[in-house]
């Protein structure tokens, strides 16, 4: 069984930086494409980045592209994703997603729990 385990949110200012990790177990990450969403409370469930297997390709939503870059790491069953020039409206509970083995990116599975990032002064 696949799973998901997202770390490295927090506490930060505006305009800071944090690295959010999704630990993948279970099986083996060079499988999987990987994407990370958030949810704020009160709103949609929004998909911001995706690389799909061997990160050849990657995906942006507009509100974050230029400021998130997502990579990979099969070696160690890691994918990253770090958050720069963070503001306040980025604050939400942030999750990995698998698609099923060998899909592309774009349909989702398996999720992990979710990691807390808070922007604020």
């Amino acid at each position: 069984q696949l799973l998901l385990d997202e770390s490295g949110g927090g506490l930060v200012q505006p305009g800071g930086s944090l690295r959010l990790s999704c630990t993948v177990s279970g099986n083996t990450l060079a499988y999987y494409a990987i994407a990370w969403f958030r949810q704020a409370p009160g709103k949609e469930r929004e998909e911001l980045s995706c690389i799909s297997r061997r990160g050849e390709s990657i995906s942006y939503a507009d509100s974050v592209k230029g400021r998130f870059t997502i990579s990979r790491d099969d070696a160690k069953n890691m994918v990253y994703l770090q958050m720069n020039n963070l503001k306040t409206e980025d604050s939400a509970t942030y999750y990995c997603a698998a698609a099923p083995a060998s899909w592309a990116c774009g349909f989702y599975d398996t999720w992990g729990l979710g990691t807390q990032v808070t922007v604020s002064s």
